[in-house]
């Protein structure tokens, strides 16, 4: 059976029930597939999770204008989105988030002059980070963008999982042709994937088969055969055996197979072709 779909694999790492029999016993047996399943599944844990929140502190300016100047932002975002959080009545200045306040006058002091008198208050009291997303919009909360962030990973290991799945490099194709009372036509391709592991790829213009059709390699001299499984319809993709040697097996042969319960060949091919090895 070829490697699992990478849009299965996240449907199953999201919902955790969305494959058959036959792809969950796929899945207990690929190292390939399994591995790639469980590092969905890290990612969908942590947008799962909620984080505890309580002891993170807003960042200063500094960090967003950072991330600005890294990313190269418009001006139309400059501002910092976590200003609001900060200023809150009450919130904690963090160091380098802006002027400190001023030592209060004394009474009597004389003030400079085009200078504002300097009120004396009492210290900040902290405020706990419960009480500042209170006062903040949902798109400056810091909890909302943790799970931004989780689910971007979910995103971006599946899209690494899909595109280390269409890696491949081509090895041999073949023009398939109808048999005896059979008008189907079609081709075959076999890719090699970056692990090393090759697949055929089958595309007919249509399913002839009075029963079922299945996939063959055959020797040259058609002494000898390995069948690669069964095509529902006018396509399929079969996983080629580890150490095969496609020039003893070069010829890509359909055939149409009774459903008798005989693993034999029926000698009844519908299309057949042979690989440019």
């Amino acid at each position: 059976m070829p490697h699992l779909d990478p849009d299965r694999l996240s449907l199953l790492a999201l919902y955790d029930d969305w494959l058959d029999e036959d792809g969950r016993e796929h899945l207990g047996s690929c190292s390939v597939c399994s591995e790639d399943y469980a590092a969905l599944r890290r990612a969908v844990s942590a947008v799962k999770t909620t984080p505890d929140a309580s002891s993170l502190e807003a960042p200063g300016p500094h960090v967003w204008a950072g991330i600005h100047r890294e990313l190269g932002l418009s001006t139309a975002v400059q501002e910092d989105p976590l200003a609001t959080v900060r200023d809150a009545p009450g919130t904690r200045p963090q160091p380098g988030a802006g002027p400190q306040p001023q030592p209060a006058q004394q009474p009597g002091a004389a003030q400079e002059p085009g200078v504002a008198p300097v009120h004396e208050r009492a210290p900040d009291q902290p405020v706990s980070l419960d009480a500042r997303r209170r006062t903040a919009a949902w798109w400056q909360r810091p909890g909302t963008w943790l799970a931004a962030a989780a689910a971007a990973t979910v995103l971006v290991a599946g899209a690494t999982v899909w595109s280390l799945n269409q890696s491949t490099t081509p090895l041999a194709q073949a023009e398939l042709t109808p048999l005896a009372q059979h008008s189907a036509t079609g081709s075959a391709k076999v890719v090699e994937a970056a692990d090393g592991s090759r697949t055929l790829e089958v595309k007919l213009s249509k399913d002839e088969a009075q029963g079922y059709q299945e996939v063959w390699l055959i020797a040259p001299d058609l002494s000898r055969l390995v069948s690669l499984g069964v095509m529902n319809s006018d396509s399929g993709t079969f996983a080629v055996p580890a150490g095969l040697e496609l020039t003893d097996f070069p010829i890509v042969d359909v055939s149409d197979e009774p459903v008798d319960g005989n693993p034999a060949h029926s000698s009844v091919s519908i299309v057949r072709g042979t690989l440019n090895t």
